[in-house]
Order: C-alpha cells, then structure tokens, then sequence
C-alpha cells in the first residue's frame, strides 16, 4: 500500500523506505473448513490406481518408473498447523503461462495482451492508468517490443482515448476556473453550479498561463462552460475517451444557438453513433439534428450568418497565397462552383496541362479575372464540335480521378447532360451525382481569346445535382431537413427554396426514395413524364396553379431564402404527391404521381423498386461485368459514398466494385458490389487486406492486425 510522507509507522521493519511501499504480512486465516479439508484431500487420487486387492502383477508388463520422492507442499498431503503462514506460490509459470518467458501464439498474450480487440484494455475508458500501463509496455525506446499489430493498434486507440481523457480534465479545471472568477453580479446556478458569465480578464489569465491567444483562451472557456451547462453527455463521452476535441468541438458549434434542453436533444440522436463517425460525418450528423429539434433556429441561424459574408485571403506556409469565400448562399455557390468545374474542362480540352484540381484552380483565377488561359493553339482534338466526352470523374479538392463511362460529363456549354437512369437528362435533384457542369444554353466561346466572362459561360444552377429533401418537408407537411450532396444537411426552408428553384428548370428530374426507421434507403424510383395520351385533362387544356395561385410569370432564381434579386413576388407552385391506385414493381411502394404545380410541365410518374438490404433476388443482375445503368444508379443510392469505413467519396465519382471479381464467379449484382473509390479499390485487391459484404447492404473490412470495420448503408433524412 502506498506510504504516506506524513505517516508515523515509518518504524515498521516491513516498511521500505526507499519505495514507499508497505509490505502486509502474509494473511494466517484458513480459507478451508476442517469439514471442506477433509472432504478436498478424499476427492484426490493417483493417476496410476495400482493393482486391485489380491491381483498379481503380470510378469510380462515391465516395471513401473521410478518417481523422485518430494516432500509435500502445504496444502498437499500435509497442512500448516493453524496461525501459521503458508508458503507463497512460486511466480515461475509452464510455457504459456502468465510469467513464463516462452510464448506460445494463439494460446499466450504478451505484455500487451490486454490490448488486444475485445480484450479488458482495449475497451477500457480512457485513464492516466491507461496511460501509465501503455508507457510501461513501450519499453526501452519506445518500440513495443513484443506487441502484435492488433496489440499496437488497440495501444494507440488505448492512448487515443487516455489523450481524449486528459484534455477533458483541463477542460473541467477550466469549468471550475469559471466558478471562481464568476463576472461581477453573476451567481452560480443550476446543478452545475456555473455562473453565466464569467470575469472580462479571466480570458486573460488563462491565455497567459497556456501561452495562447486571446481567442483561443476565450474557446476554451466557452467550450468547457458548454460541457458543464448544455452538453453533459458529450461531457462524459470526453471524459471516457469516446470523443476526442475535434468531435466535442463540433458537437459544441453545432448547438451554439440552442438552449440546453435543445442541446441535450441533440446529443440523444447522434451521441450513440458519435465516435464511430468521422468529423465530417459527424459535423452532418449534428447539422441533421439541429435542424430535426430546432428548423426555426437552424435557419435563423443561416440568415444571420449571410450578414457576416465576407472574402479572405492570407499566406500559405509555402508561399503561395489562398482566397476564400465565407457564410455565401449555398445555391450561388453550387452555381459557381459548377461555373468552375466547367471552365477546367474547357481548359483541359485546350490542352492546358494539369490535373482537374490545378485546372479549377486556374479557371476560378480566369473567372475572377476576366482572363481565358486556353493555349493559342489549341490541339485540333479541341476543336470538335463538343460531341467528344471526357470518361474522367474528378472530386473537388481531391486530386483522384477515375472511369465511370457511363455517367460521363457534358464537354459543351450548353450543359446537355447524359441521359440518367430515369432516360432522361439528370438536372438539380436527379441522379446520385455531385456538383455536375453548369447547364443553361449559352453561346459557344468559339475560339480562344474569349475570355469566360457570362456571356459565354453557362448559368449556374442547371447542370446536375444531387439534393435530398423529405416528401414531407417538400410538400409542406413537416419540418425536417434535406441535404445537398458535396455541402451537407440544409434546413427545410432553404430545402423548399432550391427545390423550387430547380422545379423551373425543364431539364430537372426526380427520383424518390423509401427509407426505414434508420434512413437507409429500402426502395427507390426514377420519375418519368406521363405520356401525353394518359394526361389529366386539366394538364392538356390549361396549366393549374395549385392552392388558388397564379403561377410566377418566370423561373424563381436559386439562392437563399430571399433570392438574389428580390424575394418572389408571389408563392411559388406547390408539390403534390398522390397514389396511382396501381399495383408497381412486385415487392416494391407502389407506384405514385408527383406534380410539380409548374405551368405546362406535365406530371411524374414513379415506381418505386426495392432496393436489396438484407437479403437479394437479383432482379436486377447484369448479364456480363459491368453493371446496368439501373443497378449503377440503385447501389449509388444504397450507399451515397464509398462504401469504406471512413471513407466520404461521392458515389457518382467511384466505380462499382465487384466484391468478389466477376472473373471468379462474382455476380454483377447489389449484393456483391458497391460504389468503391480509385483508392479503396487498390486497398481491396492487397493480400493484407479483406473486404466482405457480409448482407447486400453492409461491407466488412479486415485490417492485417486482424481488427475489422464496418460500413452501414447511407442514413438518409427521415
């Protein structure tokens, strides 16, 4: 036990002065009845029974082995006489045994045994004794000897957890640091006992102690005044490890506007699932569940951050220099951003050298300038009529290509999109695709030296993309949020908003999706313009504008919640969403009619398919290797990106990964493929590594250490 400075048994023979540890005596009490004694020494017997009474030993048997005469051990044959100690065991174990010197694999651990997966220490919460027990095994240098992967990798996330413990520690001794310097007239209330506001210097006091800035002083104190009043469950989750900082940061922005009570509502919907979730994941996760409890705030939110509109630009740490727009309007962005993408596929047709990274990166430096950086000469490639088709898929920012021929993307300016699954061109909220090229007709530049001013460039917002919205929140039912692919959840205003915005464009298509109680994707329809033939005849005779209203004399420009240009002078035409009164797809929803309230533009018909989860019937099965539009399409929705553990690829960039290869009997089918980045393709095909789809809709990956991981299908809005 440990020895206290001030303890006055420091006398004792059996103390250690040198360790300050006490040695106890060995205990002297019988942990055996006479009755229990008597009855353990009965039960033992010899291995060998000997001969039974009156046999005679057969001469032809030869003789027994000698056995060494030892003397018996307390506790075995003979028994210490009462109050005296008994012996204490030798530490010294058989091969395999705790103590021995000689591993046998499989059967004995190491030193770091305990960390292995689903071992006591590797599920342990995080802890200075964690941490204590992981320096002890590092050894001399550092270096783990003895360690297996499986073991090093339960170290690190054993450290990863005991790091995440620590800072939350700080983080409560800066809480009670409040507590003590409360602001002048300032009480501590509630259970936590935090005052509201804590003293003007104490920002101070804490940055000078750490050496940090005044603005990162005051974020730490916020955020541990949040932990202690609005967010006890991310608090305690910090406190075991589960979370690190960067999590609890997010969880933190995310409800900065709530009230506690809405702060806590979020935690019980993405608490469970939090630290299995990457940032980014985890930063939807939250905007998700803000926007679930408080869609009124969320989007108050939203509009007063569009005040605090601004351009940045500083100096990166290699020389270069950065520029940056901030809190701008999701749709222009999506605009503009599709303005970018589609200068850098003219640039390239051109011939100007780069990869899809470099060139967006000169063609936003063209637009801003006015300048056109095609070469003089462009190859005579560059000169077709636009017919040609680059197979290339590109990930803003990531610098990957890879084929995906099938979805390829428009060269022109006119923004001509590829037909999609439904036969028809993919515009905004059609098809599983990202940020695709602008879209609206516009003149051709011809030649180079035209600069990529608007009269030449497309208009943004009517090329391809991919935004979600619940059919409550469309048709006006409920407030829940939708999410545009490549940005993120948006709330269920500005989801109406854009949804609008895009139902003006002719070219736009709709897919609906059917989601169980977790948001996976269970079912899923493309929708198809009713033939002319089975019209209603309120569409064939004169548009109706749905609710009473006059219909808006012209397309409703995307933006935010008040559009660029003016807020709409009257309500937009309303979404409905009715029964067909037939059957559908065998084992589908139904089949459904959805209307967009625009003038002129008929109605949609959608059949709703299954989409394979748990088990399959591979109605949609290709015939050869590479899969069907349809079955393309389907697995995109099933799983909205790469079908990696952290990996968050839009699944219109990847290609579809037979699990097992269609060359070894591998079927091209949704339960044995998925939509696979150039990177987790290459991953899968290492001997090290194994990947498996476990059901149709869950892949299981296998690291060398052995430790497995798991992706679910995407959780959609609900």
């Amino acid at each position: 036990m440990p020895h206290e400075a001030g303890d006055s048994s420091t006398g004792d023979p059996m103390q250690d002065e040198s360790t300050g540890w006490r040695e106890l005596p060995p205990s002297t009490e019988d942990w055996l009845s006479e009755d229990e004694w008597v009855a353990w020494l009965a039960s033992m017997h010899d291995e060998d029974p000997g001969l039974a009474p009156g046999e005679e030993p057969d001469p032809e048997d030869p003789p027994p082995p000698a056995r060494k005469t030892r003397s018996p051990r307390p506790g075995q044959g003979s028994r210490a006489p009462a109050g005296v100690p008994r012996a204490v065991a030798s530490a010294r174990r058989g091969p395999g045994e705790r103590g021995s010197a000689r591993r046998v694999p499989g059967e004995s651990p190491g030193p770091a045994g305990a960390f292995a997966a689903g071992q006591l220490l590797d599920v342990a919460p995080g802890s200075g004794a964690l941490h204590g027990l992981a320096e002890h095994i590092a050894g001399p240098g550092d270096r783990f000897a003895g360690a297996s992967d499986d073991e090093l990798t339960g170290l690190i996330c054993a450290l990863d957890r005991a790091e995440a413990a620590a800072c939350a520690l700080k983080h409560a001794a800066v809480a009670e640091l409040i507590r003590r310097s409360p602001d002048d007239g300032c009480a501590l209330e509630g259970p936590e006992q935090m005052p509201a506001t804590w003293h003007e210097f104490t920002v101070a006091e804490l940055g000078d102690a750490l050496a940090e800035t005044r603005q990162a002083a005051d974020g730490m104190l916020r955020l541990a005044h949040d932990l202690e009043v609005k967010l006890p469950g991310t608090r305690a989750a910090f406190r075991s490890g589960v979370l690190r900082l960067a999590k609890v940061e997010i969880l933190a922005r995310g409800t900065a506007n709530l009230t506690p009570a809405e702060a806590r509502a979020v935690e019980s919907l993405v608490l469970g699932r939090a630290g299995r979730l990457t940032p980014g994941g985890l930063r939807s996760a939250v905007a998700r569940a803000v926007i679930e409890v408080a869609p009124e705030k969320a989007r108050k939110r939203r509009e007063d951050a569009a005040r605090d509109a601004r351009v940045q630009r500083w100096l990166e740490d290699s020389g270069n220099a950065a520029l940056m727009g901030r809190e701008l309007p999701p749709a222009e962005v999506l605009a503009a951003d599709q303005r970018i993408t589609w200068w850098a596929h003219e640039l390239k047709k051109a011939g100007l050298e780069g990869d899809m990274d470099q060139l967006r990166a000169r063609a936003y430096l063209d637009i801003l300038l006015n300048k056109d950086s095609r070469p003089a000469a462009p190859p005579a490639a560059s000169q077709d009529s636009g017919e040609s088709r680059d197979s290339e898929n590109y990930a803003p920012g990531s610098g990957e290509h890879g084929s995906d021929s099938e979805n390829g993307r428009p060269d022109g300016p006119r923004g001509d999109a590829p037909e999609g699954p439904c036969g028809r061109p993919e515009g905004p909220g059609g098809g599983p695709e990202g940020p695709g090229d602008g879209g609206s007709p516009a003149p051709d530049p011809g030649e180079p030296g035209i600069p990529p001013t608007a009269s030449v460039l497309p208009a943004g917002f009517a090329g391809r993309l991919h935004l979600t919205i619940p059919l409550a929140t469309l048709l006006g039912l409920a407030e829940r949020p939708g999410e545009i692919s490549g940005l993120g959840p948006i709330d269920p205003a500005l989801a109406r908003d854009l949804a609008h915005a895009a139902a003006a464009n002719p070219k736009t298509t709709y897919c609906l999706s059917v989601t169980d109680e977790h948001g996976h994707a269970i079912g899923h329809g493309c929708a198809r313009p009713e033939p002319q033939n089975r019209a209603r005849p309120a569409q064939r005779d004169k548009p109706v504008s749905p609710g009473g209203h006059d219909p808006p004399s012209g397309p409703v420009p995307p933006g935010d919640h008040d559009p660029p240009g003016g807020p709409a002078s009257r309500p937009p035409p309303r979404f409905t969403f009715t029964a067909l009164g037939e059957h559908g797809p065998p084992g589908g929803y139904g089949a459904w009619r959805l209307s967009t309230g625009q003038p002129g533009q008929r109605d949609l018909l959608i059949a709703l398919d299954p989409i394979a989860l748990d088990t399959c019937d591979h109605r949609f099965e290709a015939r050869g290797h590479d899969p069907g539009v349809k079955l393309r399409h389907l697995a995109q929705i099933r799983h909205a990106t790469c079908v990696a553990p952290t990996c968050r690829r839009p699944a219109g960039n990847c290609d579809f990964e037979h699990n097992t290869p269609y060359e070894a009997g591998g079927r091209s089918c949704l339960c044995n493929g998925g939509p696979t980045c150039r990177h987790d393709h290459r991953l899968k095909q290492h001997p090290r590594w194994k990947v498996e789809q476990i059901t149709p809709g869950t892949f299981r990956r296998t690291a060398p250490s052995g430790r497995q991981y798991t992706t679910e299908p995407t959780r959609y809005p609900i």
